[in-house]
């Protein structure tokens, strides 16, 4: 895959995630990007979520 479509992808992505939960800001996702991890961290903190719990949601999105 080259870089452009990785972009876009992240780009589509992005766009979901602050559709999804509002409270991300666009700093917040930029921070995680590539960082899943991180997601689940501010996943985490934003909505209380545990970490099994931002992982099925971010699952929920990506699939």
């Amino acid at each position: 895959m080259n870089s452009d479509i990785a972009k876009g992808k992240w780009d589509n992505l992005t766009g979901t995630v602050k559709e999804q939960w509002g409270k991300l800001t666009d700093d917040d996702v930029m921070q995680m990007e590539g960082k899943f991890e991180k997601f689940h961290g501010k996943m985490q903190e934003k909505y209380g979520m545990s970490k099994e719990e931002a992982k099925k949601a971010f699952a929920k999105l990506t699939n």
